[in-house]
C-alpha cells in the first residue's frame, strides 16, 4: 500500500520567503515530529534523517538517505528519501498569487516493512500541520 497527500497552503508572503523555507533540507527536517535528528551536506544537496517510527517492526531509529532531485529556484524542489523501512517523494510547488504564495504539497510514502504506511495513513496529515505551522513562523517572522 503507498500513501499518497497532497494539501495546499496560502501564505501572506512573497515566494521567495517560502522558498527560503521550504528548499532547505534542515528546515523540512526540523518541521516533522519524528525525524529525532538530521545531518545536511548543503554542497551535495542530501540530508540524512533519523527517523522514529512506534510501530512493532522497527525497534530503533530509521536511517532515511534523502535527496533533492530537482530544483527549480524559486517555484519547485523535489526530494527522495530511501531506506530499509521506507521511501518517501515530496513534491513542493511554489505559486504567486495576488496576495501572496500558494504552496503545493505532494508526498508519497511506499513502506518496506508492515506498519510503516499504515503509520503514515494515520499521521501524514499531522505531519503536514507541523510543516505549515513552522514555515507560517518563518514566513511571519520574515513579513
Amino acid at each position: 500500500m503507498t500513501v499518497r497527500v497532497r494539501r495546499v497552503f496560502e501564505f501572506d508572503a512573497d515566494p521567495e520567503a517560502v522558498w527560503d523555507f521550504i528548499a532547505d533540507p534542515s528546515k523540512r527536517a526540523d518541521a516533522i515530529s519524528v525525524v529525532e535528528r538530521y545531518e545536511v551536506d548543503p554542497d551535495a544537496g542530501t540530508a540524512t534523517w533519523h527517523v522514529r517510527l512506534p510501530i512493532p517492526l522497527v525497534n530503533s531509529t530509521a536511517r532515511v538517505e534523502t535527496e533533492d532531485v530537482t530544483r527549480d529556484p524559486p517555484k519547485y524542489v523535489k526530494f527522495v528519501g530511501k531506506s530499509s523501512v521506507l521511501r518517501v517523494t515530496g513534491e513542493h510547488t511554489i505559486e504567486p498569487t495576488e496576495g501572496g504564495t500558494k504552496l503545493v504539497n505532494e508526498f508519497v510514502v511506499d513502506g518496506r516493512v508492515p506498519g510503516v504506511e499504515g503509520f503514515f495513513k494515520r499521521n501524514l496529515d499531522a505531519e503536514l500541520e507541523n510543516l505549515e505551522r513552522a514555515l507560517r513562523r518563518a514566513v511571519e517572522a520574515d513579513a
